[in-house]
């Protein structure tokens, strides 16, 4: 009885559904990507976005910087696609856990702890790999709070994708780990000795 139910409910549930060969049915988009919100973009500088290199460049710059210095937060608003996410790898008493965050959700929760303590990050080693209008860039960093530490406080690596659309750069999304919580750096993702 229970499965002449569902099957009942599934047949009426597709009865609403619009049908390709249905002429009364809506046309449908021809271009089926996501709209992101309307929101104002701020203007990139064109020699921060103009290749993949210069924008990895850039987003190390905005967030780098001496304590009670403050971030330019609109020049990494301008770097990054309307539908960034940037998403922190933390280790937790349970075990690995992903913190996705829109772009201003990083600017409030991490913008005070980066201009309060100070905090250069620097990148260490790259690959890059890039097909049509994407790259993923593996980004291995080294952290210090003044550009004279001797050793830098942690390491870790930025997965960063990059979208080329509208004639320059955009970063859409940054996933990183800190060496710390997920082991040492394997010898390909270092600088070569």
């Amino acid at each position: 009885m229970t499965h002449r139910v569902l099957a009942c409910v599934f047949a009426f549930a597709c009865t609403l559904l619009p049908s390709r060969q249905d002429p009364a049915a809506p046309a449908q988009p021809q271009d089926p990507a996501p709209k992101p919100a309307a929101a104002k973009q701020i203007a990139a500088d064109p020699a921060d976005v103009a290749s993949v290199d210069a924008i990895v460049k850039a987003l190390y710059d905005v967030i780098s910087g001496p304590a009670g210095q403050a971030r330019n937060w609109n020049r990494l608003r301008s770097l990054c696609h309307p539908t960034a996410k940037l998403l922190p790898i933390v280790k937790t008493p349970q075990g690995s856990r992903l913190v996705p965050l829109a772009l201003d959700d990083y600017i409030q929760r991490s913008g005070p702890m980066l201009e309060q303590q100070g905090f250069f990050e620097q990148e260490i080693a790259r690959r890059t790999e890039t097909f049509g209008d994407f790259a993923h860039v593996w980004s291995t960093y080294a952290g210090r709070h003044a550009l004279a530490d001797a050793e830098p406080f942690l390491r870790g690596i930025n997965s960063i994708q990059l979208v080329h659309q509208d004639r320059r750069w955009w970063v859409l999304h940054v996933l990183w780990q800190q060496e710390a919580d997920a082991g040492p750096i394997p010898a390909e993702y270092l600088p070569a000795k």
